[in-house]
């Protein structure tokens, strides 16, 4: 059998149709929380704040992209946050330095490719779980970091690199383009592309899908070198708007990265997941977030919201499983 067939033919199209629905499901969820937000409180629809939501959610929402790839192979990536942290001080340090600026950001990228491969590498070659795997990476990462730095923050001497992640092109921010940026393409990827396939059939059954052809070796290295390089991307993005490099910056992202991708509707389990969906499922929680600050409510009730979502739509999605969709 071809790698092509790897999946039954009316798996794609139940993926795509079951994806698109959720999708809709999202999307409404987050015009609902918009409208009501609005009539709350009303500078929550200022266009003032409404730029700080979507710069808010925006570098998650990225992050959540490169994390879906992970999970839906079955994997998990915790160390996205520390990788951003850590790629705010190589890019400050690269500036400083007097690189031009869009050399030390591709050499971060890279930094962040090398970090995936590093993954890849330990659950492919070392057989690790991807658990304990991107575990060590983020504590490791922070303690680089710091030792680089000698704990301090680095003041990053580029005014117009600053500028960037402060401006807006056509009234929409900078950071919200290059959600688009990095949307676009990695939807075409995922679902119109046979490694995007080979992802799916891989979080699905690794050994058939390797009978079947794929490489599945290679598809993992695929799956932690994106979301290495996405969470580089931020880390860029982030130096940019806090104008400074420091390992302790984005802490706790990562579980913010894999609540963005879970209420977008990636299933835990593997084998399931889209783009739209995380993004979507990143700003509900800059939404939910943003409005709660405007309405003064207790920054741990937001954390309990996100947390009661994620069990509400993991449970969910159990029960579809064994009901075999």
């Amino acid at each position: 059998m071809s790698t092509e067939t790897a999946a039954a033919p009316e798996a794609p199209r139940k993926r795509r149709n079951f994806n698109v629905l959720f999708g809709l499901t999202l999307l409404a969820l987050l015009v609902v929380l918009w409208i009501v937000l609005s009539i709350a409180t009303p500078s929550f629809a200022s266009p003032v704040n409404i730029a700080n939501l979507l710069r808010q959610g925006s570098m998650i929402a990225i992050l959540a992209v490169g994390q879906t790839f992970v999970i839906i192979t079955g994997g998990i990536d915790l160390s996205v946050g520390a990788v951003v942290g850590f790629s705010t001080v190589v890019t400050a340090l690269m500036i400083n330095a007097g690189w031009p600026v869009w050399l030390a950001v591709a050499t971060t990228l890279l930094v962040g490719i090398g970090i995936g491969v590093f993954h890849g590498f330990g659950i492919v070659k070392m057989g690790l779980p991807p658990f304990i795997i991107t575990l060590a990476t983020l504590t490791s990462l922070r303690g680089i970091g710091l030792l680089m730095t000698n704990g301090n923050s680095i003041n990053i001497q580029s005014e117009a690199f600053q500028t960037f992640s402060r401006g807006s092109f056509g009234g929409v921010p900078n950071l919200f383009w290059m959600v688009i940026l990095v949307g676009v393409p990695a939807y075409v990827f995922l679902q119109h592309t046979r490694w995007g396939r080979y992802l799916f059939s891989v979080g699905s059954n690794a050994e058939a899908a390797r009978l079947s052809g794929v490489n599945v070796n290679r598809t993992i290295y695929m799956a932690y070198t994106l979301s290495g390089l996405c969470a580089a991307f931020v880390g860029v993005l982030l130096a940019s708007r806090i104008g400074i490099g420091n390992p302790t910056q984005a802490e706790g992202w990562e579980l913010q990265a894999i609540a963005s991708s879970v209420i977008g509707g990636t299933s835990l389990f593997g084998a399931v997941g889209s783009v739209h969906g995380p993004l979507l499922g990143a700003f509900i929680l800059a939404t939910i977030n943003n409005g709660a600050n405007l309405l003064n409510v207790n920054s741990f009730w937001q954390r309990i919201i996100t947390g009661v979502l994620i069990i509400v739509i993991v449970y969910f999605d159990g029960l579809r499983r064994k009901g075999g969709r």
